[in-house]
């Protein structure tokens, strides 16, 4: 069940929630984060992770109907619906124009655009394999771009928000499963946590693997002073805010996912058997 997310992640830009005076004041925010794009590539990634829970728990049995349990639970609207309603409140008292100052300048399109497009790319898994394989040779010697990459996954608390976000997914997941009568033997909460926690640490390495190679890939064609603007940026109070922003709104939208994704499997699975 793990999802990664990033400081900017995965995001839809369709349909029309929360109040139209929060909408219309977030509206430059929302435009300067690109979301439209970030919208496009999770269709993608929502197809894909579809397709890997098909293969693995339903044996590629899913088929069309599947499909189409994806592509409803992962419907725009509704994505959009939990995760502007959250954002919205947590930005509703707070002042956003150094946000759009930092996000609409041309330094800051420029970032949007290359964690979009690195985003894209590392849906090839060849391509994720490849970003490993650079992270770990810009290990063995040294690349002086990794304590710039530490400095700013600790700016933005990257690893913790990340590790609770696929903690939080997992627990959702399991919680739609049993609601969807998918074990033939009774699992109490304490069960399911146990099990959980019990993935923290592989968790946690992956998460910092993958935060590692992603961000190396997408931050590459920065300069070291651009990419240190943009760690400056994620130091002062705005940075700070919105970064708690996108990570609550993507939380209530993971954890929202993950459990309809576990009532579809579970219903699924019950079909199997009869």
């Amino acid at each position: 069940m793990f999802r990664r997310l990033c400081l900017i992640t995965i995001v839809v830009l369709t349909g029309f929630v929360a109040n139209a005076q929060n909408t219309t004041r977030l509206s430059p925010l929302l435009d300067a984060l690109q979301l439209n794009a970030i919208f496009a590539v999770m269709q993608e990634e929502g197809v894909a992770y579809g397709n890997d829970l098909d293969r693995e728990m339903l044996n590629n049995a899913g088929g069309k109907k599947w499909q189409k349990a994806v592509d409803a639970i992962y419907e725009p609207d509704r994505i959009w619906d939990t995760f502007l309603t959250r954002f919205s409140t947590e930005l509703e008292h707070e002042e956003i124009d150094a946000m759009v100052a930092f996000f609409g300048s041309a330094l800051g399109q420029r970032i949007v655009s290359l964690e979009i497009s690195a985003r894209r790319e590392m849906l090839d898994k060849a391509v994720e394999e490849a970003s490993l394989e650079t992270l770990r040779n810009m290990r063995r010697g040294g690349h002086p771009r990794l304590a710039m990459l530490k400095a700013f996954i600790a700016a933005n608390d990257l690893v913790e928000y990340n590790v609770m976000g696929a903690m939080n997914s997992n627990y959702a997941f399991y919680i739609g499963m049993i609601d969807g009568r998918a074990f033939d033997y009774e699992l109490s909460e304490s069960d399911v946590l146990e099990d959980i926690w019990s993935q923290e640490a592989e968790i946690r390495t992956d998460t910092e693997e993958w935060l590692y190679s992603y961000l190396a890939l997408a931050y590459e064609p920065l300069s070291d002073e651009e990419l240190q603007a943009y760690i400056d940026f994620s130091r002062t109070k705005a940075g700070r805010v919105l970064n708690v922003a996108i990570f609550a709104g993507f939380d209530d939208v993971f954890t929202n996912v993950s459990k309809a994704l576990g009532l579809t499997t579970a219903q699924f699975l019950q079909g199997e058997e009869l």
